[in-house]
Order: structure tokens, then sequence, then C-alpha cells
């Protein structure tokens, strides 16, 4: 009898803390106004950016051969560049690709960031002093140069993966140590107990437990990569001609900034509200998802 107990006590450890439940999950998103600001405005930018070109009459790289720098008009509603392209239309080219690189980055190096962290902090020893090791060498780079001398040489296509291999050390750390807390909580060694391996425990009952902080490091992550990449096309290291991104339109309009401001405003005035939308979301997800913020904070 004794031994049936242990081994329900066991088990229910192993079962983990109660997850909550998920239809309030829903409910707990909603009342988060800036989650839900965050997701209206993210909403819309990606319907302009992806949905916007299919009812404009111009593409991005079509040329207006009777507009040159031309206004606002009904043609045009955000005029056109010197060689006559389509503001509207280049900016949602822009939109489009700094919203995929950014979302792929942060993708990329958070999963990186929980892949590294979680092994460290569960395996501890040589294999974690290792990975930390590593991980400090990494963070002493200086990353934004080396990602401006290694993305010429590579191509456009190592942006992304380059952006990502500069963006998760902080995190990886993070993770590590609340993992190796994670590892001595009861459940997780009732689990271990059992006869769970390593990888099962951590899927199980270790990733849950770091939910919070890897949806609020993605979300930033996401407008961190989108300024970098927009700092380093507009510096000529990012995205390269024909084609554009938000970073490449503000380079080619500041020239004519006070004169001729529509093509510099509309790319900057994008890049400012995918940051806001982001950082939005971030931060009412992260209130929504952390066990202990409980439904009222910042979120009301």
């Amino acid at each position: 009898m004794t031994t049936g107990l242990i081994t329900r006590t066991a088990a229910d450890h192993a079962a983990g803390p109660p997850a909550p439940a998920a239809p309030r999950l829903p409910r707990r998103i909603v009342r988060s106004r800036r989650a839900v600001a965050g997701l209206i405005l993210l909403a819309g930018l990606f319907t302009a950016a992806f949905g916007g070109p299919l009812l404009s009459r111009w593409g991005w790289d079509d040329t207006d051969f009777a507009a040159f720098r031309q206004g606002p008009s009904a043609q045009h509603w955000l005029g056109t560049t010197q060689s006559g392209r389509d503001v509207l239309a280049l900016t949602l080219r822009g939109t489009r690709r700094s919203l995929a690189i950014g979302l792929s980055v942060a993708v990329l190096s958070t999963g990186l960031a929980g892949l590294v962290g979680t092994v460290a902090g569960f395996a501890g020893g040589r294999l974690d002093r290792i990975l930390m090791w590593g991980t400090d060498l990494l963070l002493v780079l200086p990353s934004f140069l080396l990602v401006a001398v290694l993305a010429p040489l590579l191509g456009g296509g190592a942006l992304v993966p380059l952006l990502a291999a500069v963006l998760w050390m902080i995190t990886a750390r993070a993770v590590r140590g609340m993992t190796a807390s994670l590892r001595e909580r009861e459940y997780v060694l009732a689990a271990r107990f059992l006869g769970a391996g390593p990888v099962r425990t951590i899927v199980r009952h270790v990733l849950p437990q770091l939910a919070s902080l890897l949806v609020v490091d993605a979300s930033v992550n996401v407008s961190v990569a989108v300024v970098a990449e927009s700092g380093l096309s507009y510096l000529g290291f990012g995205v390269r001609p024909p084609d554009v991104s938000l970073g490449t339109l503000i380079a080619d309009g500041q020239g004519a900034a006070t004169a001729y401001p529509w093509p510099f405003a509309a790319a900057a005035g994008m890049l400012v509200l995918i940051v806001l939308a982001v950082n939005l979301l971030g931060d009412g997800l992260r209130d929504v998802l952390d066990p202990e913020s409980g439904p009222r904070r910042g979120g009301r």
C-alpha cells in the first residue's frame, strides 16, 4: 500500500504544475488592451502589406514615365519617386520584406536560444560549461559589424541566419538559469525517477514553464531584427537593389525629404508602426502567459 501511494504521488508530481485552462487563454488575451491593440495593428500591417498590392494598379517595380517626383494623387496615392515608381507599392513591398525577415529571425534566434539554454541548464557539468563558454565568446563579438561584413560576402540569403546568429546569446543564458532551477523541482525529479528521458522531460515539464520568456523574447527579436535589417539596408549592407526594404526606401528618400517627403515619411512611418505593434503584442502576451502576472497586470 505504501509503495502504491508513493508511486501515485510521484506520478502526480511528474504531471507537473497544473496548466491554465485552454478556454481561459482567449479571454485573458481579450482583457489585455496592449495585446489586443498589438494584434489589431499587426493584422492591419500584414493585410496591407500582403493584400494591398492585389488592389493596386501599380507594381513595386513598375515605372510611370509621366510622373516623376509627383505628389499624392488619384493615380499614385502616396506620390512617386524620382524614377517614377509608385511610393505606396514600394512601401508595401518593403514592409513585406521587413516583416518576413523579422519573423524569420525571431523564430530562428529564439529557437536557438531555447535549445542551447535548456540543454546547458538541464545537462549541467562539462556540457553546460562548454555551451556557456561559447555563448560568452559570441557575446563579445561586435555583432552589427560582423553582419555588415559577412552579409555582402555571403549574399542576400545569408542576412536572416546572420541576424539570428547574433541575437540569441543573452536569452540563452536566461533560459539556462531558469532550466537549472526547474530541473530541481519535484515534478521534474519525479518524472526522471519514473523513467522519462531528458528530451521528454524538457518538452513536457521544462519548456512550458519557459513559454512566457520565449514569447516575449521572440516579440522583442522581431522588432530588433526589423530595425537591424533596416539599418543594414540603409547603409547598403542588407537588402540589395533591385529589391527594396524599408531601410533602402528611407535611404533613397532622405536626400529630398524636405521638398519631397512622401517616400521617406511612408517608409519611416511604416517602420515605427511595425515596432510599435510587435512591442505591444509582446507586452500583452507576457502579461497573459506569465502565471504570476494575474489578469490585471498591465493589461487592464
